[in-house]
């Protein structure tokens, strides 16, 4: 498989670009990419640019841009993650496997169980830090556009402001509804999951008032990082193109 890298864009067929230096890094050093051998490049608005390394630097690299590929490997099926934060490298798996299969947007929550706490700076790193995985499943996935992050929300807020439009729902273990009884009527879907501990009696209630239909998935009670990435699976199955 042809190795795929982000650059910020725009790009544009037959220009001579200096790669960033972790791209460089990435290219030369572990993928050994040598002058003359080829690379697929994107910038995560649609499309791809078959792309030629002409120059080697101790830290950066050059290359030419062959013409753009209009390539859409987007799901048609508008699907939002509402993932309340979740710990280390559970967060990272869950947005790395959500990239992965299809979705277009993340939105990080702030609940009552949620044990990640950080100031504005902290969580400015960490947000990042998710932009990087995110990024590196696109390559990794074969996307053309990156899923939009949001900031991290207060939960109650984000149900507030959560678009009416979608098909909401909430990860809830017990509750009677499966997903083969939904009727999606061709509507975006936008599904909530709790953190570590699952959310509060009062916050299920809140999810309701605000139109979240409750969710199981089986009988067994699923991990944070497990429950997003097996419904988001199920979704695409289910409505999307699987």
């Amino acid at each position: 498989m042809t190795s795929r890298v982000y650059l910020e864009g725009p790009l544009a067929a037959g220009a001579m670009i200096t790669l960033p230096e972790d791209a460089a890094r990435h290219l030369v050093q572990v993928l050994r990419l040598r002058v003359g051998e080829s690379f697929v490049a994107f910038d995560g608005h649609g499309g791809e640019y078959p792309a030629t390394l002409t120059a080697v630097g101790k830290r950066d690299a050059q290359a030419t841009l062959g013409a753009r590929i209009d390539i859409d490997r987007e799901s048609p099926l508008r699907l939002t993650l509402a993932q309340c934060v979740s710990k280390g490298d559970r967060m990272d798996y869950t947005l790395q496997k959500a990239v992965e299969l299809g979705v277009a947007e993340i939105v990080p929550l702030i609940s009552e169980r949620t044990v990640v706490r950080l100031d504005a700076e902290r969580w400015a790193k960490k947000l990042d830090h998710w932009r990087g995985v995110i990024i590196s499943a696109c390559e990794q996935s074969g996307r053309t556009r990156l899923p939009q992050l949001h900031a991290p929300q207060d939960y109650g807020a984000w149900l507030r402001s959560a678009k009416d439009d979608a098909l909401k729902l909430v990860l809830a273990p017990g509750a009677s509804h499966r997903l083969r009884d939904l009727d999606r009527a061709n509507r975006a879907v936008t599904l909530l999951v709790g953190p570590e501990g699952g959310l509060s009696d009062t916050e299920c209630e809140l999810a309701a008032r605000h139109g979240c239909t409750p969710l199981a998935l089986g009988p067994r009670v699923l991990r944070t990082e497990t429950a997003g990435v097996a419904a988001l699976a199920a979704i695409q199955a289910l409505w999307g193109d699987w």
